[in-house]
């Protein structure tokens, strides 16, 4: 009887012959798999043509603001599909790519409340999970259209290990315990930090990146364990059948990590056999010896007490036993004589038949040149007829272009008369408005020029950093560098933008930096030296009993941090309660920046696209270095914040101005600068209300982020990983 695996196998090859699309195929296999590991309770769908959902290529689902293009299906099945799209508002949002993956759950399921649920809680729970070897969830949304939720996720290439094991059909041990090794990472991760067991290990959710890298999927049926009691955020039989454990059909108790354990084990056996284990008895894989075999039986055993405490427990007693007999040496080099004889003999014969075949296309190749030799006469003799043909009307077709090339000539010479003398009364008439405006020019630089002193500052100490006192104490407030007056071109140059056009920018995000425009900085300031820190802000929570709104926690934001490290996970309007309460613990007048005095402050009297030149490196700054700018090199990707002052400040001593985290303004979302204020201040009105800008870039982006003309939005009430704040003081 044929199994699944080798049904699995045929269909293989029928896809990379292309005789089945990749669709196609996708619905041919699950299908298989259906029929030979059903679920303990199926559900009768209909059949519909296309995708469930009905989903395209190239259609766009999410909602206004939030706009996604679907590219490709990668994969469905019972809980949806899952497509390759492009992030239609990357450069409005943050936290992910271009490219994403979308998960999209049907309207049938989406009907029940505790699936939408489900959906939601799965995208808030993944947020949290920063491990190397499990996927990014960065959010889920809804499709008005469809009504269909989905989750947006990091877009990975290769395949999973599914689809390994259908193309290959079993793995050699050592290949199995190295891919088996990133899982056991992950898993002990979301154990130790959150507390969470997987409940779906199967080779669907584990996927082989091309690079080499491993990556853990679908922490949507997870269980939390928490004191007292069980947390379940999926139905209790979640899983896939033959992967489940015995318990995990039951009620009550808390999940425990034996659960993966067991999914783990019986994933090992099913990639060095090629099929599940059935039975209470099932034979012994040819590459364990006894000792190794019942280290594997204990994991998949029925009793969760006789399996190992967790996966990384379950490889070690593997790694620790001892290696194969003599015997099983013997019976896999007999298995592999048997294999290279029954691949001669197919060579043989696939030799036979293209033997045959090459003489029967030899014989019809000699018939197609007789024909041909025949078709290539006569079409040489009507070849010679055409062309006789066309030599003649090209002769006449050459004697009406030189009469008509003489006109022509007569009348450009009466028109570049005409045009001189136009040309000489224009000149006269631009030199006059020239020198008009020259001399209004002039009077205008005047004025600015008085309007605009630079203030001489008593209260900065002897490397111009100024620290106010709290009201009634010694404590100070944060270190502040005192900013001259005067004027600067706010916005990007052509030749700037082309450059960024050829980094990835959009031209639509672009425009945003439009038009480039003089600005007057008019009234005297000092601006945080840095971003305000995570010390600083633990004074401030201290004081008032601040609570965060937001998933990020602003203590432990899933990366290590320190008191020096500026704080993230705060919202715009936590800003503002900060400056308000400095201002009133120090009895001065502390706000948020302009954007005009952001940038202003940024550029320090530059012209670049950043504060030092050109390009950029990241021993100037903190961004993702597996990108680049400009021609300049590759570097290094932290993976999270770097204390304040680690990399060198700009001419006016101001530190992380470009990177590290994104930085909260004032002014409100424009799509551009036609109508901003020229006199530095904030612009607050019209635009996006609910949004405000963003400048400087952060450790998460690419470097043609971190310009220094760059515009950013985001909502003002929502918080991330990525996003601090800097201050701003009056000096007047």
């Amino acid at each position: 009887m044929q199994t699944a695996i080798d049904k699995l196998r045929e269909l293989r090859a029928l896809h990379e012959d292309g005789l089945l699309s990749r669709q196609e195929f996708d619905s041919r296999k699950n299908a298989i798999l259906d029929a030979a590991y059903p679920a303990d309770a199926p559900v009768d769908l209909p059949v519909r043509a296309g995708t469930e959902i009905g989903l395209m290529a190239t259609q766009e689902v999410g909602p206004v603001n939030r706009r996604y293009r679907l590219e490709r299906l990668i994969a469905q099945g019972g809980m949806g599909e899952v497509w390759q799209a492009t992030d239609l508002a990357t450069h409005a949002e943050l936290g992910h790519s271009a490219q994403v993956a979308l998960k999209i759950l049907p309207p049938r399921l989406t009907e029940n409340s505790l699936h939408a649920k489900l959906l939601i809680e799965e995208a808030a729970r993944a947020r949290q999970l920063a491990h190397q070897h499990i996927v990014r969830v960065y959010d889920w949304a809804q499709d008005p259209a469809t009504g269909s939720y989905f989750i947006i996720m990091e877009c990975l290439d290769g395949e999973d290990l599914d689809a390994l094991l259908a193309r290959v059909g079993r793995l050699d041990l050592a290949r199995a315990l190295d891919v088996l090794a990133p899982v056991a990472a992950a898993l002990d991760y979301a154990w130790e930090r959150h507390h969470l067991v997987h409940r779906d290990i199967k080779p669907a959710n584990v996927f082989l990146a091309r690079g080499g890298d491993v990556k853990l999927l679908d922490f949507g049926i997870a269980a939390r364990a928490r004191a007292g009691g069980l947390a379940l955020e999926a139905p209790a039989s979640s899983g896939t059948a033959g992967y489940r454990a015995p318990e995990a059909s039951g009620a009550g108790g808390a999940p425990a990590r034996g659960l993966d354990v067991y999914a783990v084990a019986v994933m090992l056996y099913q990639m060095l056999t090629g099929s599940l284990p059935v039975g209470a008895d099932p034979a012994r894989p040819a590459a364990f010896n006894d000792a190794q075999w019942a280290v594997l039986r204990a994991g998949f055993a029925q009793d969760p007490d006789e399996r190992p405490a967790s996966v990384t427990d379950l490889l070690a007693r593997l790694h620790a036993a001892p290696v194969v007999d003599e015997a099983a040496q013997a019976a896999q080099a007999a298995q592999a004589a048997a294999d290279a004889i029954d691949k001669e003999r197919a060579a043989r014969e696939l030799a036979a038949r293209k033997l045959a075949q090459a003489q029967a296309e030899a014989a019809a190749k000699a018939q197609l040149d007789r024909q041909r030799r025949e078709q290539e006469r006569a079409a040489k003799q009507a070849a010679e007829a055409a062309r006789a043909a066309r030599k003649e009307a090209l002769r006449q077709q050459l004697l009406e272009r030189r009469a008509a090339e003489a006109e022509k000539a007569r009348l450009e010479r009466e028109e570049a008369q005409r045009k001189l003398v136009q040309a000489r009364a224009a000149a006269a008439y631009i030199a006059e408005q020239k020198r008009a405006r020259l001399e209004e020019a002039a009077r205008a630089q005047a004025v600015l020029t008085q309007l605009m002193p630079t203030p001489a500052s008593p209260v900065a100490d002897t490397e111009g950093v100024l620290r106010d006192r709290f009201l009634g104490g010694d404590a100070r407030g944060p270190e502040l560098v005192l900013l001259p007056t005067g004027r600067f071109q706010m916005g990007s140059p052509e030749h700037e933008r082309k450059v960024a056009m050829e980094a990835g920018s959009q031209p639509a995000w672009l425009a945003r930096e439009l038009p480039q425009h003089w600005v007057g900085i008019e009234k005297p300031i000092a601006m945080g030296r840095y971003p305000v820190t995570v010390g600083e802000w633990r004074v401030f929570v201290a004081s008032t009993g601040w609570r965060p709104s937001g998933e990020t926690d602003w203590d432990a934001p899933g990366f290590a941090q320190t008191d020096r490290h500026p704080v993230v996970g705060v919202n715009w309007f936590d800003a503002i309660r900060y400056v308000r309460w400095l201002s009133e613990a120090t009895g001065k007048s502390y706000r948020l920046p302009s954007e005009a005095e952001w940038e202003y402050a940024c550029r320090a009297g530059t012209k670049t696209a950043f504060s030092f030149g050109d390009r950029i490196t990241t021993d100037q700054a903190n961004y993702d270095g597996n990108f680049t700018y400009n021609g300049g090199p590759r570097g290094e990707y932290r993976r999270g914040t770097t204390p304040v002052g680690m990399f060198a400040a700009n001419p006016w001593g101001l530190f992380d101005m470009h990177g590290n985290v994104w930085e909260w303004v004032q002014d409100v979302v424009h799509d551009n600068y036609h109508g901003a204020p020229l006199d530095g201040g904030a612009w607050e009105e019209d635009g996006d209300q609910a949004r405000r800008i963003l400048r400087g870039g952060s450790w998460l982006y690419n470097p043609r982020y971190l310009r220094s003309a760059l515009r950013n939005g985001f909502s003002a009430a929502l918080s991330n990983d990525i996003v601090g704040f800097r201050i701003v003081r009056d000096l007047m």
